[in-house]
């Protein structure tokens, strides 16, 4: 593996973990030449995913992506990067259990906003605005009282998180 800074190709191993039940390995590796950090992740590759968006484009499924959309979501907010991991290993095994190669967007959509209604509320309205595609306060404030009913509907065995 090559140093993404010095491209150097002497790097170690320093931590190796599973994410997602094993489906992949989180690694942080080190560089012999310039002692920088960097981190590698590991997963089988299965067949290839394709993304069919709204106006009908497709394109690969790339897990990177949603990362990025992920970590906007969570900005400022107490989420470590492994329940991030956590995330993505969820929605692509889910979307892998579909059985189809072709995935629409908007599903993709709804299982990130299910496991993010679970990890962070405020995250979830973050992610729902964009995904949403909230026009005005009124959208916001009807995807709130959604969001208020569904906690106050949580059996009251299942502690709300704390964020």
């Amino acid at each position: 593996m090559r140093c993404p800074f010095c491209r150097s190709p002497e790097t170690r191993v320093v931590d190796s973990r599973d994410i997602g039940s094993g489906e992949s390995i989180r690694r942080r590796r080190e560089c012999s030449t310039c002692g920088r950090r960097f981190t590698t992740y590991e997963r089988v590759e299965s067949g290839s995913l394709v993304v069919v968006k709204r106006d009908g484009r497709r394109q690969e499924f790339d897990p990177r992506k949603l990362r990025g959309k992920l970590r906007i979501a969570l900005t400022k907010r107490a989420v470590s990067e492994s329940e991030v991991d956590r995330i993505l290993a969820n929605v692509e095994a889910e979307l892998l259990s579909l059985g189809s190669v072709e995935v629409p967007s908007t599903a993709i959509g709804e299982i990130v906003l299910r496991e993010l209604k679970e990890l962070d509320e405020v995250a979830y309205i973050r992610f729902a605005s964009v995904y949403r595609h909230f026009a005005d306060v009124d959208d916001l404030r009807r995807e709130l009282d959604t969001l208020s009913e569904s906690i106050t509907r949580a059996p009251a065995g299942d502690p709300k998180p704390e964020s």
